[in-house]
């Protein structure tokens, strides 16, 4: 299958919500304004950022018809995240996005019942991947978050056989070994977004040549610096800015991530809106707290 590959940086955007938690999606062109601005080429809607398993199925098709809406006329590309724990849901989803004209999907594995074989995570793959048939699939590897884990350089090597439109993997997972492994397997066919932010230079020392990422929607500046500096061979550069990403991210965690990264994109002027439990909100003396540590640190704003 011919299909654009997801290199530079992609942004897991956030899903915009108003105060009392209702979609918000007039703020998507805001959205999508300032990824551009900012040198982004490729959203990632519905992801974990998106906090899709807090939508309901209504409202993540709403948001991946908003965003498919927003882009037209522009060079954003869009994958659309399908994943759920009820794989007819996923497939609702994919069909959607296939028919909005989304230029790929993506899942995760479900993980209430967890697949417990490669075998069987495949065979989710295959019915979500197959209700999209005419674009490209992702697996979404995070098994920080889903506790599947299986070996990925195993995954592609049998799921190519029976899934046609698989490309790749979202690669959110810190073993650069498999990682490694999958990039130099069958002759480098396979594309391989990182998904770590904090772990970016690593993995492109290991040869990524695209990431997926939350703190790409407020901080792209630094990770074009992390790219640029390490093409230039510049590594002292490139650990800087690396560092720089490592505490932004330690910071935001402090005060909760989900939280402390929608607040900063509040103060960015993009109203993206609170999160939805059980991810916590910030109140106005923590938000004003997380813009002075900013400050003091140098990522204020966020540049």
């Amino acid at each position: 299958m011919e299909f654009k590959r997801l290199h530079g940086l992609v942004a897991a955007v956030h899903t915009p919500m108003h105060q009392d938690g209702s979609l918000n999606l007039d703020a998507i062109e805001s959205q999508a304004n300032h990824m551009q601005a900012q040198g982004i080429c490729w959203v990632f809607v519905g992801g974990s950022t998106g906090e899709s398993h807090s939508l309901t199925l209504d409202e993540r098709i709403a948001l991946a018809q908003r965003w498919s809406q927003v882009r037209q006329g522009s060079k954003l590309g869009m994958v659309v995240h399908v994943g759920c724990n009820c794989l007819e849901d996923s497939k609702s989803l994919a069909s959607h996005a296939q028919k909005i004209g989304a230029d790929a999907v993506s899942a995760l594995s479900p993980s209430y019942f967890k697949p417990k074989s490669t075998e069987t995570l495949i065979a989710c793959c295959q019915q979500i991947a197959l209700a999209a048939p005419k674009i490209p699939f992702y697996f979404y590897d995070i098994p920080a978050l889903t506790g599947v884990q299986f070996s990925m350089p195993q995954f592609l090597e049998s799921a190519s056989k029976s899934i046609p439109n698989l490309v790749g993997l979202k690669f959110t997972n810190s073993d650069l070994a498999s990682y490694l492994r999958c990039l130099q397997l069958q002759d480098s066919r396979w594309d391989l977004p990182w998904g770590i932010d904090e772990h970016l230079l690593g993995a492109l020392a290991t040869g990524a040549q695209g990431a997926v990422g939350s703190s790409y929607n407020f901080a792209a500046g630094i990770y074009h610096r992390v790219i640029q500096a390490f093409e230039a061979g510049d590594l002292a550069q490139a650990r800087a800015q690396q560092l720089r990403s490592v505490q932004l991210i330690e910071l935001l965690a402090s005060y909760g991530y989900m939280g402390a990264a929608k607040a900063t994109m509040e103060y960015l002027g993009i109203p993206v809106g609170p999160p939805r439990l059980p991810n916590g909100s910030l109140s106005g003396d923590q938000k004003q707290s997380l813009y002075q540590s900013l400050s003091e640190l140098g990522h204020y704003p966020c540049t």
